[in-house]
């Protein structure tokens, strides 16, 4: 092989060293491409964008801003980079990541680092993980120490860096993680840690949160305040490194205590019954669920006013308003406002808890509070019957069902007013037998209380499924707010986490009564509170209402469910009183008179905070309902002659009766077959008889009542002679 030819061979080995190296290094480039496609592409398939939106705590808030409840799977509070302090920051990033505005994601100098250290030792010993990585990590990923955890992590935080802004990864991170004793997010740290907002924080406040991200439990200040502050300080120098403060400044802070404020918000145990059924009008009304709330971040401003519910929640530890077989008595309180419907208290148990039966909404047989919304008020809407007609008080058999009254005594007839104000059953039982039990249902469907029963019983409140103690205020609104029902609700308003507004309650009312009607039953239920069934208890100012009971069914002459439901100018509401179970050995030991003693003490308390009114204002439209008429027994009648009248001569009947002067006194002259009748006075008691000249006759006199139209016991037979 001559020269040219081993030149050749060597420049053709030369050529192809060449190419086999450019080969392989275009090799590698395409292969560390496809790598870094594949970490950016296979990122996409690691984050799942809706953990992106991070899960914050609802509040559930009165008017004036106190929180009386909260709901969270994580306890968080949003907040936004623009809020946080740039010393806050600034600490963060100096501390868990000094370069996170210059890599895209990954920290190669610290990942070879880490590597090393891992090889040496053999485990995966070392972190090496950026803000986004560890952002990437508690979202995405578990806290497991493994190469493939790492490798997910690394392609999940180059795919936040190419999706998302510095600022909003560093706005996520600041608002995801956990700060310990279940505090999660910065603002919710600055909130309770130091009782301050986010943008309030010093910069030692802000370098002791950003410690605590290592080790929120070995550096907590509550547990460990040394370590805390050694930690603190930690940070501090690390913010006065890379320049975030001046080492003046560090040295200033440095000395200083934590200076701890703790907000560890408790609920009051008399706020829960409330926050129960604002969670579930939530739910029911506005498609609110639970799981939503606790993630949504909502804001729920109700209507409860927080010195009632605590009078009624005081109320009910009282033993003396629950008298029982056992000591598990149970009751339930709602009371709202009559103008607006705004629940101001609910008492779902005598000591609730989450997660029990909430007794103001169960449903149950409400006994004779429901006489007038099932009964007597339809009846007053016709032409038919008004307060004092007059309605048969018999036992009366109606295909098989009879209806006694509480002490089985009747009285024959007794007016409308009379059977409202004693409770009779007979009575209500009749009246709804006259106006029919379809119209009867029309108006309990206005009242929001329909019901598939359709037996006399319903009279009774003799219901197979019931009403619950929130139903039963709502439709006796329908008497307060001048025949108008009022639908109640204790959610005033709901703002979505960006403080946007979803929802404002309007006050829905719906006629149901005439204003007449409604004044009608408001004059003989107040009525009935001062001389009637509901006159247990003391209350002296505006207050009408009706009490109910029903017979336990288990053991004889024992009752089952205690009522009374009410109103006043300004609030209407409902009491119950009994049992979870129905069994022989849990009975009442009293009747209705207890939630009607309990009711008045609420009113009291509450008047002695803010005075309630002294009594119901008539509207201008309607006519006062007159007080019933008690027709006396004549005493004392005489006749006698009398001289100088219209006739030559005439006669004179005087006699005792009543100081009531709507009393109408009827004169009768006895006659042979009918008596009759030959004159009549009102309020006076004494008549003139003209014209008898020298005849001798016999006359009485007999009270009338001129609202029922009954006449009374006739008086002694007087006679006029010479």
């Amino acid at each position: 092989m001559n020269r040219i030819e081993r030149r050749n061979q060597k420049r053709s080995r030369l050529i192809k060293k060449v190419k086999v190296i450019l080969y392989s290094f275009l090799f590698m480039i395409l292969l560390a491409l496809i790598s870094y496609a594949a970490i950016v592409f296979g990122g996409r398939f690691v984050v799942d964008d809706e953990k992106l939106l991070l899960d914050t705590t609802t509040t559930i808030e009165t008017k004036d801003g106190k929180v009386i409840g909260r709901l969270y799977n994580e306890n968080r509070m949003l907040t936004t980079l623009e809020e946080v302090p740039q010393h806050v920051k600034d600490a963060f990033i100096a501390i868990e990541d000094r370069r996170f505005y210059e890599h895209s994601g990954v920290d190669v100098r610290s990942v070879f680092r880490a590597v090393y250290k891992d090889i040496l030792a053999m485990s995966k010993v070392e972190g090496a993980s950026t803000i986004t990585q560890q952002l990437a990590k508690n979202l995405f990923l578990t806290h497991e120490k493994t190469w493939l955890r790492k490798t997910k992590e690394i392609m999940a935080a180059i795919y936040l860096e190419n999706t998302l802004s510095k600022d909003r990864i560093l706005e996520l991170y600041l608002n995801e993680i956990y700060f310990g004793h279940g505090i999660y997010g910065i603002d919710t740290a600055a909130d309770y840690y130091f009782s301050k907002d986010v943008k309030d924080l010093s910069i030692s406040e802000g370098a002791m949160l950003a410690g605590l991200v290592k080790a929120p439990n070995g550096y907590s200040p509550i547990k460990h305040p040394e370590k805390a502050k050694s930690r603190r300080n930690t940070v501090l120098r690390a913010m006065d490194e890379v320049g975030a403060i001046s080492a003046k400044q560090r040295a200033q802070v440095e000395g200083k205590d934590l200076a701890l404020n703790v907000n560890k918000w408790k609920p009051d145990p008399s706020w829960s019954s409330y926050t129960d059924l604002v969670m579930k009008e939530a739910a029911a009304t506005h498609h609110l669920s639970i799981d939503e709330l606790k993630r949504g971040g909502y804001r729920l401003i109700v209507n409860m006013d927080t010195d009632t519910q605590r009078i009624a929640y005081e109320q009910f530890q009282n033993d003396a308003f629950f008298p029982g077989s056992t000591k598990e008595t149970q009751g339930a309180f709602a009371m709202m406002k009559q103008k607006t419907g705004q629940i101001v208290s609910v008492i779902g148990g005598r000591n609730f808890e989450f997660g029990d039966m909430n007794q103001a909404m169960v449903a149950r047989q409400p006994g004779s509070t429901f006489k007038p919304l099932a009964v007597y008020g339809p009846a007053l809407m016709g032409k038919k019957y008004q307060p004092y007609s007059l309605i048969p008080d018999k036992k009366i058999e109606y295909d098989g069902y009879t209806a006694k009254n509480y002490d089985d005594s009747y009285e024959g007839v007794v007016s409308i007013y009379e059977a409202i104000i004693h409770s009779k059953n007979a009575p209500a039982v009749w009246l709804l037998n006259e106006i029919g039990v379809k119209h009867a249902k029309e108006y309990l469907s206005k009242l929001h209380l329909p019901i598939d029963d359709k037996g006399l019983a319903i009279a009774l409140g003799g219901l197979k499924t019931g009403v619950s103690p929130v139903d039963l205020m709502e439709s006796y609104s329908s008497f307060a707010h001048q025949g108008k029902i009022v639908t109640a609700t204790s959610i005033h308003r709901i703002l979505d986490q960006s403080g946007d507004e979803l929802y404002k309650a309007k006050v829905k009312t719906e006629k149901v009564f005439t204003p007449q009607v409604a004044w009608d039953m408001t004059e003989m239920l107040e009525e009935a509170v001062k001389n009637g069934t509901a006159s247990a208890g003391n209350y002296e100012k505006a207050l009408a209402g009706k009490t109910g009971s029903t017979q336990h069914p288990k053991v004889e002459g024992k009752v089952k469910d205690a009522w009374f439901a009410g109103y006043t100018p300004q609030y209407v509401m409902a009491s119950w009183i009994g049992y979870d179970r129905v069994d022989k050995k849990s009975y009442l030991t009293g009747g209705s008179a207890y939630p009607t003693k309990l009711v008045k003490a609420i009113l009291t308390e509450m008047d002695r905070l803010h005075p309630l009114e002294e009594a119901f204002s008539k509207p201008k439209e309607v006519t006062a309902l007159p007080k019933p008429i008690t027709l006396p027994e004549i005493k004392n009648v005489k006749a006698a002659y009398a001289f100088g009248n219209i006739s030559i001569l005439g006669g004179k009947l005087t006699w005792e009766g009543s100081k009531d002067e709507r009393v109408i006194y009827r004169i009768y002259r006895e006659e042979e077959g009918v008596d009759k009748r030959i004159g009549e006075v009102e309020g006076k008691t004494e008549f003139i008889i003209e014209d008898v000249m020298f005849n001798t006759n016999k006359y009485y006199v007999v009270p009338y009542d001129p609202l029922t139209k009954t006449e009374g016991t006739p008086s002694e037979t007087v006679r006029l002679a010479w």
